[in-house]
């Protein structure tokens, strides 16, 4: 037979003071890492960490009731995108707002520095994802896809009946 207590109510009679340092909230599969661990980790300074959180860069996944940031390994895969995309010459502010045109261009995507692959090439921010590359803020591909440009080129040529001249043009050219 169930109880029909309230199941939080009973989880936090049942907590004890070394409890405190936990996650609050609903518990994900995983492991959380602490500020300090998450710096040693990634090599960043504590006042990033805050700043990003502060910013809505990457904020941690859980915060405990003394206000103390928790992370996952999801939120650490962010972080240490963002931390390679600062190495490589983009700005925080580039970053920002290519987190928040990505939001909006991919609603699926709840958090692009994780969930995505990301590559920097001078102060542009390329996304990988699905076989396409695409400027994160502007959305434009750019990726030229030759493989599918010469499928093209075979249907028009197939289309046209220009198969036999370009190649009876290129026997003529180049003789054996």
């Amino acid at each position: 037979m169930r109880s029909t207590a309230n199941p939080s109510k009973t989880a936090d009679r049942s907590r004890s003071a070394s409890d405190e340092s936990k996650p609050e909230g609903p518990r994900r599969v995983g492991e959380y890492f602490r500020s300090k661990e998450v710096v040693e980790i990634l090599g960043v300074t504590r006042r990033q960490l805050q700043y990003w959180a502060q910013t809505d860069l990457v904020r941690p996944s859980e915060r405990t009731r003394g206000g103390h940031h928790r992370y996952t390994f999801e939120d650490l895969v962010a972080l240490k995108a963002t931390a390679r995309l600062i190495e490589a010459g983009v700005s925080v502010q580039r970053i920002r707002k290519s987190v928040r045109a990505l939001r909006e261009l991919l609603p699926s995507v709840k958090r692009p520095l994780s969930e995505l692959v990301l590559v920097a090439t001078g102060d542009v921010v390329l996304v990988f994802r699905d076989q396409t590359v695409f400027e994160a803020l502007s959305g434009q591909e750019w990726v030229f896809r030759v493989a599918h440009f010469q499928q093209e080129v075979q249907h028009w040529r197939q289309a046209t009946g220009a198969r036999k001249s370009v190649s009876s043009r290129t026997h003529a050219t180049n003789p054996v």
